[in-house]
């Protein structure tokens, strides 16, 4: 992974290459692509000197949370992530080099939040987003 400077300038190809990722596409028999998130979110920001590369999936699934982090317990480690030892009870949390992988499940609060206002579709059932952060080359933890 190339070095990172104070800010995001020369991340482009990070971006690229965390977007690619093979983990942000797979889920669950009956999960979809939520409306409006049709594309993976990937990008960079930069605060007070840390800078983070990170790229987001988001779906709709009409099972449980259950469900979906048995799904990515399996798949994760099939796909070479580390299950966190300390991650909190509940939390569904991976790593792999200098990135850690999250499963965050939606709340009609977490969606007002970001902007995405009212959306039945992502708190019924389990709407989850699958989640990834890079460190720029830091060890990555949950």
């Amino acid at each position: 992974m190339l070095e990172l400077a104070r800010d995001c300038e020369g991340t482009d190809d990070r971006v690229k290459e965390m977007a690619a990722l093979d983990i942000l596409d797979s889920r669950p028999d009956r999960a979809a692509v939520a409306r409006g998130f049709e594309q993976v979110d990937a990008g960079c920001w930069a605060d007070s000197g840390d800078v983070v590369v990170y790229a987001d999936r988001t779906y709709t699934f009409p099972g449980t949370q259950a469900d979906v982090a048995a799904h990515y317990r399996t798949a994760a480690v099939r796909d070479g992530w580390v299950p966190d030892p300390e991650a909190l009870p509940g939390n569904v949390c991976f790593t792999r080099e200098d990135m850690a992988l999250w499963i965050v499940f939606l709340t009609a609060e977490r969606l007002a939040e970001d902007g995405h206002g009212s959306r039945p579709d992502l708190t019924t059932g389990a709407g989850y987003s699958v989640s990834i952060d890079s460190y720029g080359g830091a060890e990555a933890s949950c």
